[in-house]
């Protein structure tokens, strides 16, 4: 699909990116050239451009990890002309990609997003950004004026800030004209979205992934990463690390070795989070060997999710900062339904009154009851997320649990949470 392939090697995504603000349209089209041109509306290279996302194998890269093809070709056949939507809603504290790909590759999303269009046989695409990322609304508006060739429906949308705001339903219905809240779809969102119509709505790090693949083709993309999960994949990397910041890896990198990308750790770490806080524990020993992939991280009970990696120090209280999570996320609920409102605050109080000590031996197998309560009962995935976080918390910190539960407070509780519950700066590292 392309005249001349470049290089399998990394960087794909980050290639060109300087040190600071967004690449501008012509450095752009240097490095990854022009979109193939459509034949026809809806003809060939729309085809074309399905198939190779078949063969690619790309999944989402925003938690959920659909195959991308599928997802794409059931909005673009779906009844009545379809919507796509680019979610940059990056509500997760400890993730920064999908603001990255924003504030500094804004045309790649572009390009992407555009792609899908042409498949959906649409003119109207929405890139959903939070409001609160002011760089990158500036940088995609920019990036939007440079280019004198886009359908009209192509603009950029801000969504109000919220660590659920960002999840698909609450994207769409927010884009319909009601709350930014996770709504429960009877319909499938790729059949009725937006205002009533068939919506593609997609992570902007996937976008920009089909825009590459749109170019080079689905093996250019396999050429790279593990083979049940090929491709390359951006992780935001922080905690106990000299360079924190975003870096592309392949898929089926060691956590090793993406530790020591990110200038090896600074402390000894106890144990890394991964797919951040709807995610799980693994410890630092055995956990580093791990490969970052499907089936690396299966045994495990672990994934990448949204692409995080937090490495927490050994200094830092895990029982405070469990504590601490566990009531941000609670805050966090669009108290919609019993799960989160009642569920998600007792397992919270609970957990502060561990922290606090003298609750005795019962006090964690109920948190660990109300979590499995709280588990598939919500009426979208904050509940599940906050089950799984919490569940994994009991198994890897079972000791330093019982023993606050017994003995209360320890030396490190007084200490600054290391787990942030604010976006952190903008940064990126190459890898």
């Amino acid at each position: 699909m392309s005249v001349s392939a470049p290089a399998t090697t990394l960087p794909r995504l980050l290639a060109g990116m300087t040190g600071s603000g967004p690449l501008p349209l012509d450095r752009h089209l240097e490095i990854h050239g022009h979109l193939p041109a459509p034949s026809r509306r809806g003809g060939d290279s729309a085809l074309a451009l399905v198939t190779e996302l078949e063969r690619s194998g790309l999944r989402g890269r925003g938690g959920a990890a659909f195959p991308t093809a599928a997802k794409l070709t059931a909005a673009a056949t779906a009844r009545g002309r379809a919507v796509v939507v680019a979610n940059g809603c990056e509500g997760e504290p400890v993730s920064r990609k999908d603001r990255l790909l924003l504030e500094r590759l804004p045309h790649l999303v572009i390009d992407g997003a555009l792609a899908a269009a042409r498949v959906a046989e649409t003119s109207e695409v929405l890139i959903a950004v939070d409001e609160s990322a002011t760089r990158a609304v500036h940088a995609v508006d920019r990036a939007l004026r440079e280019r004198t060739d886009l359908p009209r429906g192509v603009r950029v949308v801000t969504v109000p800030s919220g660590y659920v705001t960002g999840q698909e339903s609450a994207v769409v219905n927010f884009l319909g004209g009601g709350p930014a809240k996770p709504m429960w779809m009877s319909t499938p969102i790729y059949e009725r979205g937006v205002r009533g119509r068939p919506t593609f709505v997609s992570n902007v790090e996937t976008l920009a992934h089909m825009a590459l693949i749109a170019r080079h083709g689905g093996a250019w993309f396999r050429a790279l990463g593990a083979a049940d999960e090929p491709g390359s994949t951006l992780v935001t990397v922080s905690g106990a690390v000299a360079y924190p910041g975003v870096f592309e890896i392949e898929t089926g990198t060691q956590i090793a070795s993406l530790i020591e990308a990110a200038g090896g750790a600074t402390t000894e770490i106890r144990a890394f989070l991964l797919g951040g806080y709807a995610g799980t524990w693994v410890p630092a020993g055995p956990g580093s060997h791990l490969a970052l992939s499907r089936e690396g991280l299966h045994d495990a009970g672990a994934s990448l999710g949204s692409g995080v990696l937090f490495a927490l120090p050994s200094s830092a209280c895990a029982v405070s900062e469990i504590a601490h999570l566990a009531r941000w996320l609670s805050g966090q609920s669009a108290g919609q339904c019993g799960p989160c409102i009642h569920g998600l605050d007792a397992i919270a109080t609970a957990l502060e009154h561990v922290r606090a000590g003298g609750t005795g031996k019962k006090a964690l197998p109920e948190i660990v009851r109300w979590a499995a309560l709280a588990n598939g009962r919500g009426g979208c995935a904050h509940p599940d997320g906050v089950a799984r976080f919490i569940v994994s918390s009991t198994h890897e910190f079972a000791a330093e649990l019982a023993d606050h539960a017994r003995h209360g407070a320890c030396a490190a509780c007084v200490q600054r949470h290391v787990l942030p519950t604010a976006a952190p700066p903008s940064t990126r590292r190459a890898a």
